[in-house]
């Protein structure tokens, strides 16, 4: 699998000089991000694209070669993957559409990639599917990138790594995250998933680098696979998958390939294996920043901070249907709170005047997270000055030091939340359903982690017990065995 995403040298098979081709603009994103590796094009007249030497065919190339990209017709896919065989290529991403997704003779098609593949044991990707970006190796296969596109993803690499069905939502997950805290570390394109399916990747992300899983799913194919795979994972997996509506359902048929599968069973299986179901595609760019940013929510009961009363009222609707729980404060909570400065209400939701200081707001603060009547945070300030964004930060650093997490909401256009984001790196949500979402996800999170763990300790025991047992019943026959005194 590891060549997927690291490989030393690659052939792009389609790219050629042609107008308007899909391949070549794989060569040119590779050469413009600096992709260290060897690069070939391969297309009929052996033709170069700029600096990457062409070849009619990969057999031309004398170096071994680690992955190929194919981008061709489909009709003619199956006679690449046998020349790719013959080349001794074990690694291919197939982005050319017109297989299964495309009705029954497509459906032909894809079977017979699987039996060429499979003669030659080549595990592939796709077809139709854009394939493997990688931030950390540089490494990018998706085609119509434009050099400049997508720069900062590669130079502000991260930890989350997705899973993605469709090239269109790998693009939004990939445009979203460049304003957020949170930043890519690889995102894989997975088509129609012939060969190579998510509990094949989950299974690979479990020991890379990654520190959040994101999936976008229009069907699964082998549920029990993914589950019992997603069961051996300690890192969130968090996922949004089509299909709660047959028409929803038929729709990812005409894309993908997908067939439905029943939505209730799969959202029963995704909390029995700790998987998080996401209810937007939003949330699969905005959620993990909980996870990379804060620690877990241990505990149901939070404290809402606001310079803005009418969000404390807003929050706490929120709060309670979400299942957590608004943090009931002592009278010397209270009264340490008062003598912060001037506050218009010092019970949760605790609301603060216009005309406190920096040191106020994270007197305000550590009071709240030293508490051991409160599990976590929903701060809601309207930045409406520099010293409330000072104050943020601080907010994280302080969530660090007394292990609670925040969910930071702040109640300005969506222009300002973006900046305050980006010049500060502050793990902001755009809406107070989103921060309290954020909070819930994260305390069920940690609830699975926790089952997880009992479990895991019982297993042990029970282990030791049996082996007990053996050992006893073992030293007893022994004893029976031994001559009878005279």
């Amino acid at each position: 699998m590891e060549k997927f995403f690291n490989p030393r040298s690659v052939a792009v098979i389609g790219a050629s000089n042609s107008p308007f081709n899909l391949g070549a603009t794989i060569c040119n994103i590779l050469k413009h991000i600096d992709f260290k590796g060897s690069v070939y094009a391969i297309n009929r007249k052996g033709e170069s694209i700029g600096d990457t030497p062409g070849f009619s065919s990969v057999l031309e190339v004398a170096e071994k070669i680690d992955l190929a990209v194919v981008i061709i017709a489909a009709k003619h896919v199956q006679d690449t993957i046998r020349e790719c065989g013959e080349k001794g290529i074990k690694n291919i991403i197939i982005q050319s559409a017109g297989f299964a997704e495309g009705g029954p003779d497509g459906e032909a098609l894809q079977k017979e990639l699987d039996e060429a593949s499979r003669h030659y044991g080549i595990r592939y990707m796709g077809p139709n599917c854009l394939g493997v970006l990688n931030t950390h190796s540089k490494f990018c296969c998706f085609f119509g990138i434009v050099p400049g596109m997508y720069d900062d993803v590669f130079e502000k690499t991260g930890s989350v790594s997705y899973i993605i069905q469709s090239g269109g939502v790998g693009a939004l997950v990939i445009d979203s995250l460049q304003a957020e805290v949170s930043k890519i570390n690889k995102v894989v394109s997975i088509g129609n998933k012939a060969d190579i399916d998510e509990a094949d990747l989950v299974d690979y992300f479990k020991d890379d680098n990654s520190s959040v899983i994101g999936m976008f799913l229009e069907n699964v194919q082998c549920g029990r696979k993914l589950f019992e795979k997603a069961k051996e994972v300690d890192k969130p997996i968090l996922v949004y998958k089509v299909g709660r509506t047959s028409e929803g359902a038929k729709a990812a048929m005409s894309h993908t390939a997908g067939m439905a599968n029943n939505d209730a069973i799969f959202d029963s299986a995704c909390r029995q294996a700790g998987m998080i179901r996401l209810n937007s595609i939003s949330e699969l760019y905005s959620l993990p920043k909980m996870f990379t940013s804060m620690p877990p929510l241990r505990g149901k009961r939070i404290a809402v901070f606001t310079n803005s009363g009418a969000f404390g009222g807003i929050a706490a609707d929120f709060i309670i249907s979400s299942g957590l729980e608004m943090a009931s404060l002592s009278d010397e909570t209270v009264n340490k709170l008062h003598k912060t400065g001037q506050l218009f209400n010092a019970s949760n939701p605790i609301d603060v005047g216009p005309g406190l200081s920096k040191q106020a707001f994270i007197d305000i603060f550590d009071i709240l997270l030293s508490s051991g009547e409160i599990d976590g945070l929903l701060p809601i300030p309207n930045v409406w000055q520099d010293v409330v964004i000072d104050s943020i930060v601080e907010i994280v650093k302080l969530c660090r030091a007394y292990k609670k997490p925040a969910a930071i909401y702040i109640p300005n256009a969506p222009e300002r939340i973006i900046s305050i984001k980006n010049d500060r790196q502050i793990p902001v949500f755009e809406s107070p359903e989103e921060a309290v979402r954020a909070l819930e996800v994260s305390h069920r999170y940690h609830n699975h982690l926790l089952k997880k763990e009992l479990l895991a300790w019982q297993k042990y025991y029970r282990e030791r017990a049996k082996e007990e047992r053996t050992l006893y019943r073992n030293m007893n026959q022994s004893m029976s065995l031994r001559p009878q005194a005279l």
